[in-house]
């Protein structure tokens, strides 16, 4: 370790250890990226996200009523209509005459439960493939939700309603329009998500259960978003971050840490995966027009070819924007570019000069390519050094 990154490790532990923690110390420290070592990053994130006051003296107090309330939507929303095993005749209180799983009635408890199976397909289908490029996902996680795994309560896991599901025969997508559509998979020649990893010994779950199950209580607690293809990617660094603090005290945590870091985070970028909103001047076509009229205003040339071949941000900026970059780099430097993301005052605002600032990056191979290679430099993004990309986005912002 170099004197300057110890320098760096100091300089982050003075400002954190502070009663009160002056957050402007603090974005610009973490605006040039946070240190892993000793927890470092995962604490700032939680800070920069709020969910975390400023106060020291109220963290305990704080995270002991977010975690306890997290606990309490996992019985809520986890444990539900049909969960419970039906042992040596204990009376099934969810399932009665007035209300039983052939009931048509809206209301009924067990019609949203069957509708919630296809909202949790989707996750399912999704969070079983997060990064690939890495093993994490797919393995244990040392600290299973004993509330759910807790083999005296024999509780039904998201993992076991999937597979026992009647709608496991098909396949459901929800885009951003918000429709459902369903299919066989005999159409489909890929293979079933359901069979693509080992699944592991009861007691133990990886850690893409942990994600399934942080995203489909979001989606319970938000009806009016629920769920939409993408937020996987979103979620996924968080988790990943927090699932992985040297501090055991905090990793223990992870999960319901994650779900609230990520729902504060979503309530900034939400409108990005509403598409009525798409128009309006908080939706994601301004802000992919946004990148286009600061291209405009940095590099005329540039922006005037991408024109001429009728390149619009919809075929790139669109996944850019709605993913913070998370699908165009791999996972330690989309932690690198969130790292920044977060500690920017107008976090969003500098993530269009980070769009930006990749056009420019690559402009000689714009200005000489046909419309065929320059969508594909745009859809596999050539250059891996983020911190190059980061540079040239706050140069762009100052000089401004």
């Amino acid at each position: 370790m170099s004197s300057l990154h110890k320098s760096r490790i100091a300089d982050f532990q003075d400002v954190l250890k502070e009663p009160s923690i002056v957050l402007e110390k603090l974005r610009e420290l973490s605006f040039s990226g946070i240190p892993c070592e000793g927890g470092l990053r995962c604490l700032c994130w939680k800070i920069l996200l709020n969910y975390l006051p400023l106060e020291r003296a109220s963290w305990t107090s704080i995270l002991a009523k977010q975690r306890g309330l997290y606990s309490q939507f996992l019985r809520e929303m986890i444990i539900q209509p049909g969960i419970a095993k039906a042992n040596m005749g204990v009376f099934r209180e969810d399932v009665t005459f007035e209300d039983h799983p052939l009931n048509p009635n809206p209301d009924s408890r067990w019609n949203t439960y069957f509708k919630d199976n296809e909202v949790l397909l989707q996750i399912d289908k999704d969070v079983r493939r997060l990064c690939p490029d890495i093993s994490f996902f797919q393995r244990a996680t040392e600290y299973p939700c004993l509330l759910i795994l807790d083999p005296q309560n024999e509780f039904e896991t998201l993992r076991k309603r999937v597979e026992q599901t009647t709608l496991k025969s098909q396949t459901v997508a929800r885009n951003r329009s918000g429709v459902t559509n369903m299919s066989s998979p005999h159409k489909n020649s890929a293979p079933s998500a359901l069979n693509e990893y080992e699944v592991l010994p009861n007691g133990c779950e990886a850690h893409w259960e942990v994600v399934e199950r942080i995203l489909f209580i979001y989606a319970k607690l938000n009806p009016g978003i629920a769920y939409v293809q993408g937020m996987n990617e979103i979620v996924g660094p968080l988790y990943y971050t927090f699932a992985t603090d040297p501090n055991s005290e905090w990793k223990e945590h992870a999960e319901a840490d994650t779900f609230f870091c990520f729902t504060n985070l979503m309530a900034e970028i939400r409108d990005n995966f509403i598409k009525s909103l798409d128009d309006s001047q908080c939706g994601i076509t301004y802000k992919m027009e946004k990148v286009y009229s600061t291209l405009k205003d940095k590099d005329v040339e540039l922006y005037l070819k991408l024109q001429e071949q009728s390149i619009k941000p919809q075929f790139f900026a669109f996944r850019w924007l709605t993913l913070l970059l998370s699908q165009e780099f791999l996972l330690p430097d989309v932690i690198r570019i969130w790292d920044s993301l977060f500690a920017d005052g107008n976090r969003f605002d500098f993530l269009l000069l980070v769009c930006c600032a990749m056009l420019i990056l690559i402009r000689e191979q714009l200005l000489e390519g046909d419309f065929t290679v320059n969508m594909r430099l745009l859809q596999d993004y050539p250059i891996t050094d983020v911190c190059q990309i980061l540079q040239k986005a706050k140069e762009l912002q100052d000089s401004k």
